[in-house]
């Protein structure tokens, strides 16, 4: 349960989560090579966000070295400059150091088509290169929703904002990354967009996706391609609950948002982190035995 972290990072923070942070000198007198696992950030306040990954994959008993990734497209107004000159790289200046895997991270725009995000040819050209060169990519909500444009799978827009955390029915038994999960698991959600069943399904019986999960009335949240290279989780398993309470706050005036679907304003609990850590743990350990059976070849 390590994180190998700069001295920028509040170690306190995660430290009262049970996430031991080491520095690099520390890290390497163990002798163990850790996990590098790039993070392209695009979500708003980045650096506040960063704890909501940062506690699930601190949970692996695996060292996990986290290397985020900014953009040279995106304005990041409301994160801290200095914040992010100090910790984040652009892609092209570690893309060929070794990383093992990468997430993609939301971002508040799947309302839009990927054409008119300004900094989806930056994305693009990043995933392109992802799903040649890693293990494993796992995108989450809109992140995810990008790695299906890759795929060729388009997106749908709904009319009113999917709120709320859900439970979501596990379709595999024996799998990797999702096969620790309960048969059924509970996940928060917050988009506007998501895809057609039929659509997904037909792709399935084509054997270019495998379905991994599916919430009923809302649909399939959580499918891959064959080979686990892309890992689509089109919810945030990430969230906190602080995090729906304020989006809920800060949305609660918009027309075409509802309250929270499952989940009380005035008495919130988080029923999902035990899946959330699991899920990421086992897609930590799959990224580590399929590195490590690469690097004996």
């Amino acid at each position: 349960m390590t994180i190998i972290s700069p001295s920028v990072y509040n170690k306190k923070a995660l430290e009262q989560q049970s996430v031991v942070c080491l520095s690099k000198e520390e890290a390497l007198t163990q002798n163990i090579r850790a996990l590098r696992i790039g993070i392209l950030n695009i979500m708003p306040y980045a650096e506040k966000y960063e704890f909501s990954l940062l506690h699930p994959l601190g949970k692996s008993i695996l060292q996990i070295e986290p290397i985020w990734i900014r953009l040279h497209s995106h304005q990041y107004a409301s994160s801290n400059a200095k914040h992010l000159d100090e910790l984040y790289v652009f892609f092209e200046d570690i893309k060929h150091k070794q990383l093992d895997a990468l997430i993609v991270t939301g971002a508040p725009v799947e309302k839009y088509s990927f054409q008119d995000v300004v900094y989806w040819k930056e994305i693009e050209e990043i995933l392109l290169y992802a799903q040649k060169h890693y293990i494993s990519t796992l995108g989450i909500c809109w992140g995810g929703m990008a790695l299906a444009k890759i795929l060729g799978i388009e997106k749908q827009n709904y009319r009113y904002k999917l709120f709320g955390v859900y439970p979501i029915s596990r379709l595999v038994k024996k799998h990797p990354i999702v096969g620790g999960l309960s048969d059924v698991f509970m996940c928060p959600q917050s988009r506007y967009a998501g895809y057609s069943d039929s659509v997904l399904e037909n792709l399935e019986k084509e054997g270019k996706i495998t379905l991994l999960g599916y919430t009923e009335n809302v649909g399939y949240t959580l499918f891959e391609t064959p080979e686990h290279k892309f890992i689509i989780y089109l919810g945030h398993p990430e969230y906190d609950i602080d995090r729906i309470i304020m989006e809920h706050e800060r949305d609660k005036d918009a027309p075409l948002i509802k309250a929270p679907a499952n989940f009380k304003l005035a008495d919130p609990k988080n029923e999902w982190r035990s899946s959330r850590n699991v899920f990421f743990s086992d897609w930590l350990h799959y990224v580590y035995w399929e590195t490590s059976f690469v690097n004996e070849m």
